[in-house]
């Protein structure tokens, strides 16, 4: 459920859908309306047509968030509801965050960009890569108009690679190093229930990353 003053919105087109969330001030600046905008383009967008399955493109963001999370791309169940992290990854996500789904789908909070905004289809062991066509067309102009992040979640290697200055050999390296850019940036696994095996290998994550990050997170949300 979202607070009042929150407008939850579905935007449609032909072939086209997104759900977004907007934090709407009882007046609408023109920074809001331009927000607005921006996200209407990225549902229209079709950078992408005809290499996925169908351009369903899933973000929430505002310019209130505190919180951005920069995940992969939708998988099947995300892509049909348009909801995104609503499926086992999330329901992890938010126990290492510890906050409720009240709380993680209020978008003055916690703002949702994903590297690939679509669905990306199926490969031989998987759901294939984000579409390296995204993040360089919108996350930039999303971001300008997000001025009130104080952290940034960068899951799966996709993010880290894409965002970090350093580049790791591995993903357990780069996650190792989490102190060398938190708090203003954590760096996760992806919290998919493929990675039950990388999280039993490496319990240092769950002993020591996790309670950093939900003290952070919880400092966050308190005002």
């Amino acid at each position: 459920m979202l607070k009042t003053g929150h407008a939850c919105n579905t935007q449609s087109v032909p072939g086209f859908h997104i759900l977004y969330t907007l934090s709407m001030p009882s007046t609408t600046t023109n920074r809001d309306l331009a927000l607005l905008k921006l996200v209407e383009e990225i549902s229209a967008c079709r950078l992408c047509q005809g290499k996925i399955p169908e351009p369903r493109p899933v973000l929430r963001v505002s310019r209130k968030a505190r919180i951005l999370i920069i995940g992969q791309a939708p998988g099947t169940r995300v892509h049909a509801s348009g909801i995104p992290w609503n499926d086992a990854s999330g329901n992890r996500l938010r126990s290492w965050l510890e906050v409720e789904p009240e709380t993680f789908y209020d978008a003055s909070l916690f703002a949702i960009m994903p590297m690939g905004f679509c669905y990306p289809g199926k490969g031989k062991s998987g759901d294939l890569p984000p579409r390296s066509e995204c993040a360089p067309a919108w996350h930039s102009k999303l971001l300008s108009m997000m001025p009130n992040i104080q952290c940034t979640l960068l899951i799966g290697s996709y993010a880290q690679q894409y965002y970090l200055e350093h580049k790791f050999q591995t993903l357990t390296e780069c996650v190792q190093n989490w102190q060398r850019f938190a708090p203003d940036r954590f760096v996760l696994p992806h919290p998919s229930p493929r990675n039950q095996l990388w999280l039993r290998r490496n319990p240092w994550f769950e002993n020591e990353v996790v309670p950093a990050l939900r003290d952070h997170v919880g400092e966050l949300l308190k005002y």
